[in-house]
Parts: C-alpha cells; sequence; structure tokens
C-alpha cells in the first residue's frame, strides 16, 4: 500500500548507494512502490552498455567508444510494480533484464564503468531521466555524484558472506552453477576495484544514513527506510 497524504515526497530525490549483493536494487524498488515514486538504476545503465560492447566486439578500454556508445545507445527503463518483474531495461528495443546479469557482463562491468568520460555521459543520463524529481536512484555514486544534493540519502551495506550467500541463491534460481566461493572471491574483488578507482569510487556520502541488511529481511529494511523518509518529508514540510 503507497504511502498518501505526505507533503513534500512527490517531489524527493531519494539517492540508494552500496556494493553489489547488499540488497539496495530490492529495497530501492519495494519503497518506490510505497511511495509512489519512479525508479532508476544506474548499475544497469553500465551494465546493458557493457553488454552492447560485449556483443559488438568493442576494446573495453577504448574510452572515447564507448562512451560514443553510450551516448548513442538506444536504453530505455521501465518500472510498473504490478508486473513481475516489475523492472524491465529496454536496449534497443529489446529486453535484456536478464542479459546483463549474465556472469560475463557482471565480470566486465567494473571495467567499463570505471572510464572517466563513460561515466561523465552515464551521469548526464541518469540526471536527465531524473528531471523534476519524484525518484528513486540507485547505484554507487549517486549520493557522491549524480546527486549531491539529494533530499536523503542511504548507503545500504551487508556483510561479504551475507551479500554472497543472497548472490549465490540468485544466480542459483537463473540457472547458473557456480560455487559460493567463487562468488564470494568476486565479489571482494569489485568491491576493492569500485570503492579504490579514481574516478567517482564507490563510499558512502556524509550526509548518508548507514543501513546494514546483515541478518535483515526486505520488509524490515524497507520498513525502516520508509519511516526515515516519511519523517524528513514531514519536517520539510513543516520548515515549509
Amino acid at each position: 500500500m503507497a504511502v498518501k497524504n505526505v507533503p513534500h515526497i512527490g517531489n524527493m530525490i531519494i539517492a540508494i548507494d552500496g556494493p553489489a549483493g547488499a540488497g539496495k536494487s530490492t529495497v530501492a524498488q519495494k519503497l518506490a512502490r510505497r511511495l509512489d515514486l519512479r525508479y532508476l538504476d544506474t548499475g544497469a545503465m553500465y551494465r546493458a552498455l557493457t553488454l552492447k560492447a560485449l556483443r559488438s566486439h568493442l576494446d573495453l578500454d577504448d574510452e572515447d567508444k564507448l562512451a560514443s556508445m553510450a551516448a548513442d545507445m538506444d536504453l530505455h527503463m521501465e518500472y510498473a510494480y504490478r508486473r513481475i518483474p516489475p523492472y524491465r531495461v529496454l536496449m534497443e528495443g529489446e529486453d535484456v533484464t536478464a542479459a546483463i546479469r549474465s556472469r560475463e557482463v557482471s565480470a566486465h562491468v567494473s571495467r567499463v564503468s570505471s572510464l572517466p568520460c563513460v561515466r561523465k555521459e552515464m551521469v548526464r543520463k541518469q540526471r536527465s531521466l531524473a528531471a523534476g524529481g519524484g525518484m528513486i536512484v540507485e547505484g554507487r555514486d549517486v549520493g557522491t555524484v549524480v546527486f549531491p544534493q539529494a533530499d536523503m540519502k542511504f548507503y545500504i551495506t551487508a556483510s561479504v558472506k551475507e551479500r554472497a550467500r543472497r548472490r549465490h541463491r540468485e544466480m542459483k534460481k537463473d540457472g547458473y552453477d557456480v560455487s559460493l566461493h567463487t562468488i564470494q572471491q568476486e565479489m571482494i574483488r569489485r568491491d576493492n576495484f569500485d570503492s579504490t578507482r579514481k574516478y567517482n569510487p564507490l563510499k558512502r556520502a556524509p550526509d548518508a544514513e548507514l543501513v546494514d541488511t546483515t541478518g535483515e529481511n526486505v520488509s524490515q529494511v524497507v520498513g525502516k527506510l520508509l519511516s526515515l523518509v516519511t519523517e524528513r518529508a514531514k519536517e520539510a514540510g513543516e520548515a515549509g
């Protein structure tokens, strides 16, 4: 059930950042439903670009060509919570929602997304998509770079063991035969790469609420965020 009659929520931009497997996508989608806001997964944009580059056999170190591909790519993000799955990524008219989550894309997306010109183009697209507010945006640099003035920021994380277990369950469900140990090692490598890259690294914004989801279910986390957002919106309404 959506939250109603709370001033300012409809115009808010809520930034949700965090490492892979922390549950931020699931939480962000459910929070968007409860608040009746639009939803944008910035990570899916980088994954779609990586998929397109791999299919085109493009050199993943060719920053200029990748940035040009990002600028020209026909990419649409659709979210309708009554649909299963609720979120779809359409690239050149093709539904690539599942394809961008493949192990091959996962293995290369950090490399593509670390390139400054690529991130600059993607940030431009992300800001354009969120024009007018009323959106929950999740990714790895949303609160620090894309929307540093977001109305509310959350940094969602969990222990690496917990995150690896979640990703392992997801991949087994999707038919991928990969060990938990392998996933955990890949996750540790990606965490290190994303947090130490020179341009727009993964980090918690100083004003972001830290939310550790280890040992908590989705409903508990969504309830916590919902309470914080509505409280902030009511404060803003009273101040205005």
